[in-house]
């Protein structure tokens, strides 16, 4: 998988949740892409804490974006 600039890997230790306003640690990476503008190998990466793991999933399924929901690598 091509590095995607969305997923640092120098970052902080602690990723915080994509959720608006939420300040959780993530704990999932949500890989989606957009069939209209990206090929179908491109993964961009939104991330979420329990809480929000449906909810963002629901958001990206229901606009046929969301591709894989894994653990988020520590």
């Amino acid at each position: 998988m091509p590095d995607d600039p969305a997923m640092p890997s120098d970052g902080p230790e602690e990723t915080i949740c994509s959720a608006r306003g939420c300040q959780a640690i993530a704990v999932y990476d949500l890989q989606w892409n957009n069939p209209k503008i990206h090929t179908s190998d491109r993964r961009k990466h939104w991330v979420a804490c329990n809480d929000h793991r449906d909810s963002l999933s629901e958001f990206l399924s229901a606009r046929g974006f969301l591709r894989e929901v894994l653990p988020l690598a520590s």
